[in-house]
This record gives structure tokens, sequence and C-alpha cells, in this order.
């Protein structure tokens, strides 16, 4: 029998099943997050900019685009406290601070790394490109960027593997650290005294925070631990898996609970609602899959015409922001959509 939180959500998205799509870039978009008091979303794109739209009631009105970056804006994340701050992180080796009140870049920070090189390809290769980009997405070779729950500091890891701890407030190197394993997505724990990052060998590797010491290395997936996600209330972390499933963990006890086996393919995207017991997952399957965290049971699910790259919920409404890949199925940059999408919005909209 389903819980009553699952009764209400399904009547939830049955009144509020439509998706909209907002134009954002010129080229597919890598990442979606919204700010901690949720009034806007950013996103980072191919293009090498980053847009800001604010949330107007049940739609996105772009804001500003946020130019600066000489290669793809791969990641971005918020401040998490500061609703006017975001970071971004690019394949041109520097990550960029920006503020939405004065559209400026406040820093530009260089790390360490060598950034891939695709001007000198030529347009008929641009299929390769597209899958070499979804490869270095698979392979950990994306940037990766996360803000500390304290605000205080700034985690990027680049395709070398390389994590450096930059302090947010002076822009300078707290701690570099080389890893000798594939590093794919990194994250702090809600605490801000652990440091959790995922491997291509499978594993959760988790260190103590700030002195960067081994605490445990746990055999999550039989293959390449892709993404990690932490859920608001500090109960539960989750990974998402080239095996194409997504491990729920209990944070004090570090122990798997249960397992979320709907999607095929390996899984890009993790995120947790903002009440923490939704939690939605994607991957090259052309649908989002939503699951009651709580059971593992199949809550809703988003029909996409292509793989999705990221999701994001907002963090005070079941609105959920997503990107997906050109739905053409095409692989000329200049041909690809470049929208973000927001799902939950009310059928009569």
């Amino acid at each position: 029998m389903a819980s009553s939180y699952h009764q209400e959500m399904q009547e939830v998205f049955r009144n509020n099943n439509k998706s909209r799509e907002f134009p954002a870039h010129n080229a597919k978009v890598h990442s979606v997050a919204w700010s901690c008091d949720g009034k806007r979303l950013a996103s980072g794109s191919f293009d090498k900019t980053a847009s800001v739209f604010v949330l107007e009631k049940d739609r996105l009105v772009k804001e500003n685009n946020y130019r600066g970056h000489g290669d793809s804006v791969d990641q971005l994340c918020w401040h998490p406290t500061n609703p006017d701050l975001f970071v971004t992180a690019s394949g041109d080796k520097t990550i960029r601070i920006w503020d939405v009140r004065t559209t400026k870049c406040m820093a530009t920070i260089s790390t360490k790394g060598e950034a891939l090189n695709l001007s000198i390809i030529s347009v008929d290769l641009m299929r390769f490109i597209h899958m070499w980009d979804f490869l270095r997405q698979l392979l950990g070779e994306n940037i990766n960027i996360c803000w500390s729950p304290d605000g205080q500091t700034i985690a990027v890891g680049n395709k070398d593997d390389v994590v450096t701890f930059i302090d947010a407030k002076t822009h300078r190197p707290r701690a570099e650290e080389q890893f000798k394993f594939e590093v794919n997505e990194i994250s702090w724990n809600n605490d801000n005294d652990m440091f959790f990052l995922t491997n291509g060998n499978g594993c959760i590797n988790i260190l103590s925070y700030p002195d960067l010491k081994l605490i445990q290395s746990i055999n999550a997936h039989p293959s390449n631990c892709i993404c990690i996600k932490f859920d608001p209330t500090g109960k539960y972390f989750a990974t998402g898996s080239a095996d194409a499933l997504v491990s729920l963990w209990d944070v004090e006890e570090l122990v798997c609970v249960r397992c979320f086996s709907r999607l095929d393919w390996p899984v890009r995207t993790l995120s947790f609602s903002h009440d923490g017991k939704m939690l939605a997952s994607a991957s090259e399957d052309h649908f989002i899959d939503i699951a009651e965290v709580e059971t593992g049971e199949k809550l809703w699910e988003i029909q996409c015409e292509s793989p999705t790259f990221t999701v994001a919920w907002h963090p005070k409404r079941p609105l959920l922001a997503y990107a997906c890949d050109d739905k053409e199925g095409k692989y000329d940059s200049n041909r690809e959509a470049g929208t973000v999408k927001l799902f939950g919005l009310p059928n009569d909209s």
C-alpha cells in the first residue's frame, strides 16, 4: 500500500505535470542549479557562458548571461547561504565567482590540469566531439565543483584527479590533493566535517575535513561511481553509477539502505527534493525517474525526448529544473537547443 506522502505527491503531479522549455544558450546545457532562496536558476553551457533566470510565478525570466570563460562551462553551484553568489567551472582551467547584483566576475581562479582543446577539430567531426564530451562526463574527466556548507571553501576537481580547495574570501588555494584514482564527483557532507569523492573503481572515498585523511573507502558499485548528492535533512546521500543503479546510503551508519533500478543507462545526475523525500535521477534513458526515498517506489516519471545531463529540485517547491541533449539528435553545436526545462507546472498554465 502506497504511503500517504506517495499518494499526496502523485495527486500534486497529476495536477502539475506540465514541463516548459526556456531558451538559455546557443549550445547544450551541462549544468543547472537553484540559488539557496529558490528565486534564481543558473545554467552553464557548452557555449562557454552561464545564464541566470528569475523564477516568476510559473515561468523563468532570463536575467543575464555571464561571459568570460574560454571553454565550456561544465559545472556551477551557488553559495549555500548567499543567494547572490555563484561559481562556475570551465574546461579553460579556471573557476569564476559571479555576483548577480553586479553581473561582473568577482574573481577568476586558475586551477591545475589541461583543458581539452577542440578548436583544431573540423566541423565534420562534431559527432566525435559530442561522443567525447559524453565520455568525459562518464569517465570523470569533466571538472566538478562544490561549495562547502559553511560557505568558506570551494572545492574543484579537474580531469587529472587533482582536487583544489579554495578560500572563498581570499580566492587562494588552501589545499591541493592529487588522487591516484579517477575522481568523478565531489561533495561535503551537510555537517562540513567530511569530504566525499566518487571514483572510477565504483568506490566512495570519505575523507575527514579539513585535514583530508582517509576515513573509509566503500565499495559502492561494481562499475564506475559517477555522481553523489546529499539530502537536505542530512539523513541520506545517494550515488549513481555506470551500472545504471542509484544507491541510497545512511549518513550515520555508512550502509546502503536501498537501490533504485528503473534506469537502463549510466546514471549521470541526481537531486533530492527540498523535503528530502523525493529523489530524481536521470541518464541516457528518455525519462527522469522520481522515486520516493523511504520506499524506493516510483512516484512519477518525466518523459524526455533525449538524454538528460542535469537535474535540480527547487529548494522550497516540487519544481524540477533539468536540461537534455539535442532533441533532434544532431551533433552540430550550432543546432543544439540550449534550453532549460521546468517540470511541476500547473496543467492549466
